[in-house]
């Protein structure tokens, strides 16, 4: 073994072992066998192989960076290890957002996946939607990158443009699209009364205290116009702090368990609804489809699983948790979930197995169908997504269902 690999074999060993003793320490006492400095010691070893036995020489700093990442994809989706000089720029931009282009991420496959694009955002007009693979920004691959990172680079100067390349669900080979920065603004509060069947429905693409406040006045204008029961729309309701979904939830329930928060090292919080919080009886449905995330799917487990609503339309995205910056010595940073929230039935929202996310007690697939693609639109061009035919399916399995009286 040669000097320069050994330096980085201590260098990225040293990286691991203290994430790994993050984690021993952070535990509730480990067995022998759940034991880190075993897989550390595997750890070595495979670094020893690649550098004796690959095909060429590697690049230890790419190998460490990526042993990093996966590790931490393995664990947490959302999770992201910051060097120095990245971790100062999340901290700069947390503090001074800039423009962006509507996009919400999370790793899949060491890439970033789009959870979902903010309505009327660049994104959305360009018709990134969940589900889509970013390979690359900027002419910068996105395979081990840090998700804090990717949002980082998304953002800049209002007008400015930012480049990548996009694996879509709608066809097999990358687009390249171009997407110019503005400023993010969350759709308004929208809602309007179904006369014909005397039903409310409140659509809301972001959640937030001041938003949880105006969708409480909407359902008392919407009673006071003769609404007999509600839908409360949550497609596409990716943002917002998930107590924003505690508080949503109580205002439809007068009593019993919205749900919890717990970590490993984080005691169990729960959330019990206030009678003094709530505003209607009124029967009520909930729309969600795979973009539905964050505080809507706090909000939705609570209603769902307390019996209190049903949920129409598709399984939603699975991410709900406390995260955390956790600095290093060297200035570097890792960014966890500390805790995850819990429905009332004591199902985690936010999960790396099958059981993510809350699926529908009326599974319904939203309507439209894949859009067609024009192969020979020039590269660099943004396609902008097709006008939607046909009726709202999920919205008229939503009216089925409150005339069923199952609500």
């Amino acid at each position: 073994m040669n000097r320069g690999f050994q330096v980085a074999v201590v260098a990225s060993s040293t990286c691991v072992v203290g994430l790994l003793l993050f984690g021993a320490l952070h535990s509730n006492g480990a067995t022998p066998n759940d034991s880190p400095y075993p897989h550390l010691g595997v750890y070595t070893e495979v670094l020893s192989h690649i550098q004796t036995d690959y095909v060429e020489e590697p690049d230890m700093k790419a190998v460490t960076n990526g042993a990093i990442n996966g590790m931490l994809e393995s664990l947490d989706p959302f999770a992201s290890y910051l060097n120095a000089d990245q971790y100062k720029q999340y901290l700069a931009t947390k503090q001074n957002p800039k423009a962006s282009v509507g996009l919400y991420l999370s790793k899949r496959l060491g890439y970033m996946m789009v959870v979902d694009s903010l309505p009327g955002s660049p994104a959305a007009k360009a018709g990134l939607t969940t589900g889509d693979i970013l390979e690359t920004i900027n002419n910068i691959s996105t395979h081990d990158m840090p998700l804090a990172f990717a949002e980082i680079i998304l953002q800049g100067d209002p007008g400015t443009t930012v480049k990548m390349s996009v694996l879509r669900t709608v066809r097999s080979d990358p687009q390249d699209v171009t997407l110019t920065r503005a400023a993010i603004v969350n759709p308004p509060l929208a809602s309007h009364l179904e006369p014909a069947d005397q039903v409310g429905v409140i659509t809301s693409s972001s959640l937030d205290e001041a938003r949880v406040r105006e969708i409480s006045q909407k359902i008392g204008d919407l009673s006071k116009q003769g609404a007999k029961s509600l839908i409360l729309d949550l497609r596409h309701c990716t943002t917002g702090d998930p107590q924003a979904g505690v508080a949503l939830a109580n205002l439809f329930m007068d009593k019993g368990l919205i749900g919890y928060t717990q970590g490993q090292k984080s005691s169990k919080q729960e959330f019990q609804a206030a009678a003094a919080k709530q505003v209607t009886k009124l029967p009520l449905v909930v729309l969600t489809d795979r973009g539905t995330a964050g505080a809507a799917e706090v909000a939705t487990a609570a209603l769902l699983e307390s019996k209190r609503a049903q949920v129409v339309g598709e399984h939603t995205f699975g991410d709900a948790a406390v995260r955390k910056a956790v600095t290093m010595d060297d200035g570097s940073a890792v960014i966890l979930s500390v805790a995850k929230y819990y429905g009332p039935n004591g199902k985690p929202i936010q999960d790396n197995g099958p059981d993510f996310g809350v699926v529908p007690s009326v599974l319904q697939a939203e309507t439209e169908a894949a859009p067609e693609v024009d192969e020979n639109a020039p590269e660099g061009q943004d396609t902008p997504p097709p006008a939607k035919t046909g009726p709202d399916l999920i919205l008229q399995k939503a009216l089925e269902t409150i005339h069923k009286g199952l609500a």
